[in-house]
């Protein structure tokens, strides 16, 4: 696999917090789902529109509009075939995490999706606490966040229809505020 290092900034942690989830579907079909445009606004639950600028490639961009009000911008820096794509992601003119999807075959009817996020720093939090709320925190959420991704991915591919808002529970960070 290449070296996602040469995307990294000093910016970004350099431990990823990463979900891997087998799919029941061939590598090439999970490959046409998450290279199509738009593709968030079928498979990501806190989803609410998935807005396309340029697309294919290494100079793709999208938006995600989330359930919350949040737009993230998606910058993408490498793009490979069948495999998977790299790409930053945050708040236009803010920071950005780094993220890499991968497919990864099994065999011809199952494979593997992995998503990592190498989050930027928590510049806010002082030094010596940054793990203690990256491990109780934040990581136990981005996991449930990547969970709900990857799920939300599995089930386009095994229905062919859209997952409903929050379709597996609602997050904190994502989801509709109250």
């Amino acid at each position: 696999m290449d070296d996602i290092s040469k995307y990294l900034t000093v910016n970004q942690s350099k431990r990823p917090i990463k979900f891997r989830k087998l799919m029941n579907a061939p590598a090439d079909l999970v490959w046409n789902i998450i290279s199509e445009p738009g593709n968030l606004q079928k498979c990501h639950p806190f989803c609410k529109q998935n807005p396309t600028i340029e697309w294919p490639g290494d100079t793709s961009m999208d938006e995600i509009h989330y359930l919350n009000g949040w737009i993230f911008e998606r910058r993408f820096v490498h793009w490979i075939d069948h495999v998977g794509y790299d790409l930053f992601i945050g708040r236009k003119g803010g920071k950005s995490s780094l993220v890499s999807w991968r497919i990864e075959p099994i065999n011809n009817q199952e494979c593997f999706l992995s998503i990592s996020i190498y989050m930027y720093k928590l510049d806010f939090i002082p030094k010596g606490f940054r793990w203690i709320s990256r491990i109780i925190y934040v990581q136990p959420l981005l996991k449930k966040y990547l969970l709900s991704v990857t799920g939300g991915f599995e089930y386009y591919l095994q229905t062919g229809k859209p997952v409903l808002d929050n379709h597996f529970g609602s997050h904190p960070w994502f989801s509709n505020k109250n």
